[in-house]
C-alpha cells in the first residue's frame, strides 16, 4: 500500500506495510504514482520468496513509463526506475501486508495488565465546559473520593495481574486528584514499599488542573512522579472561557505561575502542559505559540471531542482551517528548532526508526486488556472515557474480570477489525484510534470517529514532514 503527499515542499512517499518513508524528487514521486496505478494490470514485481523480490528490467517497462511520464527524458526515466527498483527489491516500496494474517489468533494472545488509571477523585474544583467527566462525577450524580484501602487493593491487583512485566504505570486521575492528595501520597509510599519484593517498578503520573498545586506537592511530585500532566488551554481568554471555577471566574491566573515553576523545576522534561482546543479557538496554533513563548517545552493541545449540538464542538466545516493550523504550527516549530529553541508538540512526535511492536501497531492503547481505569469504589472499566457506562464495567479490583465478553471485544479491537482502517495509510501510526470516540460516534468500538480520523491523518502527515525537514537540516 502506497500513500503519497506533498507538504512544505517535500515530496513524501509512504510504504504503509513496511513503514518506510521516502523523500524524493518530482520524477520519482510521479513514477511511483504511475506504478501504483498500473500495478494490477501490468505487474512490475514478482515475489520469489520473502527475501527475493524481482522487478521487471527497464526495457520491459520502457513503453509504459514513456507514455505515462512523457515530460521526462528517457535517460532520467531509466535512472529513476533503477532507484525505484532498488527500493522495491529491498522491500521498502510496494511491500506486502505481513500483518493481516497475524490477527487471526489475536483473541488467543496472552495479555497482562500493564497500567491502571486510578480515579482518585470523582470531584473537581473547576467547571470545565467540555468535561467528559461531568465535573468529575462521570454522569453518576455522585461526588466521591477513592479511599486508601481501595487504592491499595488496586495496586495489589496490578501486581498480581502483570505477569513477568517489571515496569508498571499508574496515573492519578480525576476529577481533580489533588482534592485527595493525602491518599495519593500514601498510595505512592505503599507502591514503593512493595516494589522490591515483587520485582516491580511503578511509574507514577499525576494529571492536575493546578488549582491546589503548592510547593510541598510539587516537591513530592518531583521526587515520585515520572510525569506530570498540567491542564491549560493556552491564552488567558481561551482558557478562562472553557475552564472556569464553578462561580464562573477564570482559572488562568491561579495556575499559570505554578505551571511555569513546575516545568522549570523538572528541567523542562517529564511533563506536559495539556490543552484542548474547541470551535471557539480554531486558531489553536496561537495557543501553542503562547505556551511556547511562556517557556514551556513540552506541549499538547488536542481537539475537543464533543456532541455536535454543543456550541463549542468542532464541525466538518471547521476542518480546512484546522488543517491549515497544523501546517502553520509545524513551520513555527521548525523555525524555533533552527533558532535553537525547540519545543516538543505531542501530536507531532513520531518514531520512524523502529516503532511499536506488532500487537501495539495493530491494537493501540490496550484499553480493556493491558490498561484499565479504577473508580473510587474499585470498579474496573476499559478506560476513563467508559467510566459510568454500566455495560462496559469489566469487574473490580476485588473480584477481577467478570465481564469477559466485553474484554474479549476489546482484545479483538484492531485495525483489521475496523473497516475504515483497513485501507487507511495511518492505521499503523494511530492503531485504529480511540475506542471510546469510535463508540460514542458510531455505537461500536470497531467503528470510527470520522472527523477525528481526518485530523489524525493530517497530524501524521505533518509529523513525517517535520522529520524530513529535521533530517535535511542535520
Amino acid at each position: 500500500m502506497i500513500y503519497q503527499y506533498i507538504n512544505n515542499g517535500y515530496n513524501i512517499i509512504m510504504d504503509v506495510n513496511s513503514g518506510s518513508i521516502h523523500v524524493v524528487d518530482e520524477l520519482v514521486y510521479d513514477m511511483v504514482a504511475l506504478l501504483d496505478r498500473i500495478g494490477e494490470d501490468n505487474p512490475f514485481r514478482t515475489v520469489i520468496s520473502d527475501d527475493d523480490i524481482r522487478v521487471l528490467p527497464y526495457k520491459d517497462m520502457q513503453t509504459v513509463l514513456r507514455e505515462g511520464l512523457s515530460s521526462y527524458p528517457d535517460d532520467q526515466l531509466e535512472e529513476a526506475y533503477a532507484e525505484v527498483s532498488e527500493l522495491i527489491e529491498a522491500g521498502t516500496l510496494f511491500s506486502d501486508d505481513i500483518y493481516k494474517d497475524y490477527v487471526i489468533d489475536f483473541k488467543k494472545r496472552k495479555t497482562v495488565v500493564k497500567a491502571l488509571c486510578l480515579h482518585i477523585s470523582h470531584d473537581c474544583n473547576l467547571s470545565c465546559r467540555y468535561c467528559f467527566a461531568g465535573e468529575g462525577e462521570y454522569n453518576q450524580n455522585k461526588r466521591e473520593l477513592m479511599s486508601y484501602e481501595v487504592g491499595k487493593r488496586a495496586l495489589d491487583y496490578l501486581v498480581e495481574n502483570s505477569g513477568s512485566r517489571r515496569n508498571l504505570e499508574v496515573d492519578f486521575f480525576g476529577g481533580e486528584p489533588l482534592m485527595n492528595w493525602d491518599v495519593v501520597k500514601r498510595l505512592v509510599e505503599y507502591g514503593r514499599s512493595i516494589e522490591e519484593q515483587n520485582n516491580k517498578k511503578f511509574r507514577f503520573t499525576l494529571t492536575t488542573n493546578g488549582v491546589l498545586l503548592n510547593d510541598d506537592i510539587l516537591e513530592f511530585a518531583n521526587k515520585e512522579m515520572s510525569n506530570l500532566v498540567l491542564s491549560i488551554d493556552g491564552r488567558r481568554e481561551v482558557h478562562d472561557r472553557m475552564r472556569p471555577f464553578r462561580g464562573g471566574q477564570g482559572s488562568y491566573d491561579k495556575i499559570i505561575d505554578k505551571f511555569k515553576k513546575a516545568a522549570d523545576s523538572r528541567d523542562q522534561m517529564n511533563y506536559y502542559v495539556r490543552g484542548t482546543f474547541t470551535r471557539n479557538n480554531l486558531d489553536f496554533s496561537e495557543d501553542v505559540k503562547h505556551l511556547a513563548e511562556l517557556g514551556f517545552e513540552q506541549i499538547s493541545v488536542e481537539p475537543v471531542v464533543a456532541s455536535p449540538e454543543e456550541d463549542y464542538a468542532i464541525r466538518e466545516e471547521d476542518v480546512p482551517m484546522i488543517l491549515e493550523q497544523y501546517d502553520k504550527l509545524a513551520k513555527y516549530l521548525l523555525d524555533r528548532r533552527k533558532e535553537g529553541k525547540p519545543v516538543n508538540f505531542f501530536h507531532f512526535m513520531i518514531d520512524l526508526s523502529g516503532g511499536p511492536c506488532v500487537a501495539k501497531r495493530l491494537s493501540g492503547c490496550g484499553s480493556g486488556t493491558e490498561y484499565m481505569s479504577v473508580t473510587p469504589t474499585g470498579d474496573l472499566y476499559p478506560c476513563h472515557q467508559f467510566v459510568g457506562k454500566d455495560e462496559f464495567r469489566l469487574g473490580s479490583v476485588y473480584e477481577g474480570i467478570t465481564n469477559t465478553e466485553v474484554q474479549n471485544e476489546f482484545k479483538l479491537c484492531n485495525v483489521y477489525a475496523k473497516e475504515k482502517c483497513r485501507e487507511c495509510f495511518a492505521k499503523f501510526y494511530c492503531s485504529g484510534g480511540c475506542a471510546a470516540n469510535s463508540y460514542n460516534f458510531s455505537g461500536d468500538i470497531n467503528g470510527a470517529y470520522d472527523l477525528g480520523c481526518e485530523l489524525q491523518r493530517k497530524r501524521i502527515e505533518v509529523a513525517i514532514m517535520m522529520k524530513a525537514a529535521e533530517a535535511e537540516a542535520e
